[in-house]
């Protein structure tokens, strides 16, 4: 039964779905998706279109806002507005260290795990749409990850769209996760050095931090084991609108004067935690170079392999001579399951993934090549996350397909920009631009 409920200025209601763990297979096992309708109070009762959301990641349940914070603002002016928690995250079946050993072992729970990917999502939204909609399309903004899965709706199930909204989130089509990853570390190297540029000060300091925890066995805080890897993991913040501010902060007092000397704080060490934890959303961790397997061949920690081609992130060559210690990005790696007690148990379960081949192929060139859909991207210059080359690449591969290239955001345009950016984009697929 939905549960109706208000906020400042919306009215809210609770929806669940069943669909099936493999749509290959609708007559077997189901799952329950989670999706929150939002609705502006003053057209509460109103006949609207319906726009639906689907967030980055993987691994992300939806934004939990507050009224109409961020682009919904604009979206709630002409949208009744779904903000759909993919499978396995948020309140949709969460598939985390708790619920997935009721799967079994780790092959058991990393065959279940390969649903889990963009067509799965896509065939969730189509399979609840006709509940929703009464079987009208529906408009899609994906943001980021959010953008992947949009780019394959079009490829699968264009029918079932209005209009596709994308921000930051155009994959390549045929890359695989090694080229992927070739192309991110240079990108990761130049927001590196953008912050020493503006922080100077920041090169010392993340020498300081990274030569202690090479000379100090990492000492567990809570279950999490602070390594030198982990510590450069704190990169992903560079490819934030304030990431850099906020990563300049964190490095400011990070150490505290004891008894035994210099030590990494106990509020630092809390902070950095909080920052590097996938407690929250551990699928993240699990399927995110799943999302870029490609046919027979393996990803076989590839953010992993990869990075060996780029020695200068080797944080112990680099303390033998004076350069800057540079950070990682987004990238998932062997370690980052022996780091964080929420993915430990999931070790395994990682592995059989990392080894799975038989991919089936996620995007469809030439339904891109003829698509109907009006659509439109936003394109961040030199985002961190998403290959700017490779989002121009697929925008020129998808027929009508117009794009907002900007250098005013980072990789969170959509909430740091909030409404002005969304209008841009859906003025764009009616060429009111």
């Amino acid at each position: 039964m939905s549960v109706s409920y208000r906020q400042p200025g919306v009215v809210l209601t609770d929806r669940r779905f069943a669909v099936p763990l493999d749509h290959g297979d609708p007559a077997g096992e189901r799952i329950e998706l989670y999706a929150r309708e939002v609705v502006a109070s003053d057209k509460a009762d109103a006949e609207l279109p319906w726009l639906v959301y689907l967030q980055g990641g993987p691994g992300f349940g939806a934004n939990r806002f507050v009224g109409r914070e961020a682009w919904l603002e604009r979206a709630l002016k002409e949208y009744r507005v779904l903000l759909l928690d993919q499978r396995g995250t948020g309140a949709s079946t969460p598939a985390n260290r708790q619920s997935l050993p009721l799967r079994g072992g780790p092959r058991e729970q990393a065959d279940c795990l390969a649903h889990f990917r963009a067509d799965s999502i896509v065939r969730d939204c189509e399979a609840i749409r006709p509940e929703v909609t009464g079987g009208a399309p529906w408009a899609v903004l994906g943001q980021s990850f959010g953008g992947f899965c949009a780019v394959t709706y079009l490829s699968i199930a264009p029918e079932g769209l209005s209009t596709a909204v994308i921000t930051g989130g155009l994959p390549t089509l045929d890359g695989h996760a090694d080229d992927v990853y070739r192309a991110a570390y240079p990108r990761v190297e130049r927001k590196v050095a953008a912050h020493y540029a503006r922080y100077p000060q920041d090169v010392e300091r993340a020498r300081r931090i990274a030569e202690h925890l090479l000379e100090h066995e990492p000492v567990p805080h809570n279950g999490h084991r602070l390594t030198v890897e982990a510590f450069q993991s704190l990169g992903i913040l560079l490819g934030r609108s304030d990431g850099s501010h906020r990563l300049h902060f964190l490095l400011e007092d990070a150490f505290v004067r004891t008894p035994r000397g210099p030590a990494l704080s106990d509020a630092f060490q809390e902070q950095v935690q909080g920052l590097l934890s996938f407690a929250g959303h551990p699928l993240y961790a699990l399927v995110h170079e799943a999302c870029y397997g490609r046919g027979e061949r393996p990803t076989a920690w590839s953010a992993e392999r990869v990075r060996g081609e780029f020695p200068q992130f080797d944080a112990a060559k680099t303390l033998t001579g004076d350069g800057p210690i540079l950070f990682t990005g987004e990238s998932i790696h062997p370690w980052t399951f022996d780091t964080d007690p929420a993915l430990r148990p999931l070790r395994d379960t990682a592995e059989e993934l990392a080894v799975r081949t038989g991919w089936a192929p996620l995007y469809d060139p030439a339904r891109l090549a003829a698509n109907e859909v009006p659509v439109a991207a936003a394109i961040y210059h030199d985002d961190m996350y998403v290959d700017t080359a490779d989002s121009l690449r697929t925008a020129r591969s998808i027929r009508g397909l117009r794009t907002w290239v900007t250098d005013e955001f980072e990789h969170d345009g959509v909430r740091a920009g909030g409404p002005r950016v969304l209008d841009r984009l859906l003025a764009l697929t009616r060429d009111e631009e």
